[in-house]
């Protein structure tokens, strides 16, 4: 009897705490304690969504998994072609790299300019001739096609540039001296150059490396550690013809922006203010009463250009100073700002451009005017020529 009375007691305590602490009665949830199971739930998810997201990176981390120099050169080497030109009674070599499996192939327009005739040569040996598909002389980015097999095709991943950093290693690959399958390393040693060119036009937002480049490297690819193409080795700066230590690359992300459309178009719409002038030096903002030296000087505006028809003022003729032994016509605006971005010097006009904008788009222009600042709102229109010009 007593023991019987004792279970009674038991069953009862446990009952009540079950009933307080868990809203646990006859195997039912009482509605006091809904939240708790909502808070549960809530924390499922949340570790799952966490578990999800570090899966995510893990993922991608195998994906891009850092390369040994000797692992990149194998990952990489069938999609490097050499590109032999034939222009006139010259012959040239150039290099390029698989862009899809249609057989288009990216390469710098310098290497293919007025050629006759186009041969592609992959690691193996094939040959195959190759047609234009499309040309950009402003950002010297070529896309010529070969009716190769599936077998031969390769593509190239590209990455993202905007996330290079000064100091990071990269390897270019190409046909230096027609040497072919040849891969030199480096570090990129700055990023955002004004590439000045023989045609009389600047490339904008440029990749300095100085992993060696050398005739025959062009159109060749620049890559990160990871086997993505971060830019297309194009020029280097040399008084010899051979390199010295400092190469230049258009970066992937201008691949990115301009390749698609060559494929599409042939060709490629560049955005176009029309206007020259100099950059703001010391003597230029002495001359002006300026505080600081900063900003582009407006001295000349192409008639009808979107810069005409918005109208931005150029330097007069009756206002001119003299810096080393160049005339500079004062007077005009001094643009110091494009939307939201700061404009120190004609450079970061024309990367803004590069980067952000297009034909048909408006922008507004932050100009110094008598003194006073201006916002002047403008329509880009399409470049119409070589110019080096914005």
């Amino acid at each position: 009897m007593n023991r019987v009375i004792l279970v009674v007691i038991i069953v009862a305590v446990v009952s009540a705490l079950l009933y307080y602490n868990y809203g646990i009665f006859n195997g039912t949830v009482t509605d006091n304690n809904s939240s708790n199971r909502d808070v549960a739930s809530s924390n499922n998810n949340s570790n799952r969504d966490i578990r999800s997201i570090v899966e995510a990176r893990l993922e991608e981390s195998r994906s891009r998994e850092l390369l040994s120099l000797p692992d990149l050169f194998s990952e990489v080497e069938r999609s490097v072609v050499q590109i032999t030109v034939r222009k006139g009674n010259t012959t040239g070599v150039g290099s390029g790299f698989v862009y899809d499996r249609e057989g288009n192939i990216v390469t710098n327009y310098h290497v293919i300019e007025g050629a006759s005739r186009i041969t592609v040569t992959f690691l193996d040996g094939t040959a195959y001739r190759a047609s234009v598909i499309g040309s950009d002389p402003y950002t010297d980015l070529a896309v010529i096609k070969v009716n190769a097999s599936a077998d031969k095709l390769h593509p190239l991943p590209l990455g993202d540039s905007s996330r290079l950093r000064v100091g990071e290693q990269v390897a270019a690959i190409g046909n230096p001296f027609g040497l072919s399958g040849s891969m030199t390393t480096g570090i990129v040693s700055q990023l955002g150059r004004m590439l000045e060119t023989a045609n009389g036009f600047s490339i904008p937002d440029v990749i300095q490396t100085d992993a060696a480049i050398n005739p025959g490297n062009s159109g060749g690819p620049l890559l990160n550690m990871y086997g993505e193409v971060v830019g297309v080795n194009t020029a280097i700066a040399s008084r010899t013809g051979e390199f010295s230590g400092i190469g230049f690359a258009i970066p992937s992300d201008t691949v990115k922006k301009i390749v698609p459309v060559l494929i599409a178009d042939g060709k490629y719409r560049h955005p176009w203010l029309g206007i020259s002038g100099s950059d703001v030096t010391p003597e230029i903002a002495e001359a002006l009463g300026l505080s600081e030296a900063r900003g582009f000087l407006v001295v000349d505006v192409v008639a009808n250009s979107p810069a005409a028809k918005a109208g931005i003022k150029g330097g007069s003729n009756a206002r001119m100073i003299n810096i080393d032994n160049r005339s500079v016509k004062l007077g005009g605006d001094i643009i110091v700002g494009v939307d939201d971005i700061q404009v120190r010097k004609i450079s970061d006009i024309l990367v803004y451009l590069q980067r952000e904008k297009s034909v048909n788009d408006t922008i507004t222009l932050h100009v110094i005017r008598d003194g006073r600042e201006l916002s002047i709102d403008m329509i880009l229109g399409e470049r119409p020529s070589i110019l080096e010009s914005p």
